[in-house]
């Protein structure tokens, strides 16, 4: 089976525990997982503002460990540019921009609660579990 890359919400609910965790354990399953330094950034800019204490930050940084890790490269930078030329007429975040050039610059499925924030990008496999 192919990678899968997790927006920074799937992360979220999978540390947490969070119930819409489980809906997307199906979606995982037989794997590889994997997040963007973008995914990795939100995550901890979330740490830094709700002051965490060094153990929420260990439990983060083991969960995060567990997956395969996509660093910014040039093939990254000129797939975000693509990403944000092509929606032009119906903007994107310049997040959600990286993560979606990660999934297509490295052949990923992206697995979102948020579809509807990468709709319109050519190539790019969304899959959620949002009604």
């Amino acid at each position: 089976m192919g990678t899968r890359l997790l927006d920074t919400n799937i992360v979220s609910y999978l540390f947490k525990g969070h119930s819409l965790a489980a809906a997307y354990r199906p979606h995982l399953a037989g794997h590889t997982m994997a997040v963007c330094f973008m995914t990795e950034a939100e995550l901890f800019e979330g740490a830094l503002r709700a002051r965490w204490g060094s153990r929420r930050w260990a439990r983060l940084e083991a969960l995060l460990s567990t997956f395969l890790y996509i660093p910014s490269s040039p093939d990254l930078s000129r797939g975000w540019a693509q990403v944000r030329t092509e929606r032009q007429t119906q903007p994107i975040g310049a997040a959600d921009a990286w993560i979606a050039a990660a999934a297509l610059v490295h052949g990923c499925e992206l697995v979102t609660h948020n579809p509807s924030d990468f709709q319109g990008i050519a190539g790019l496999t969304v899959i959620s579990a949002a009604p």
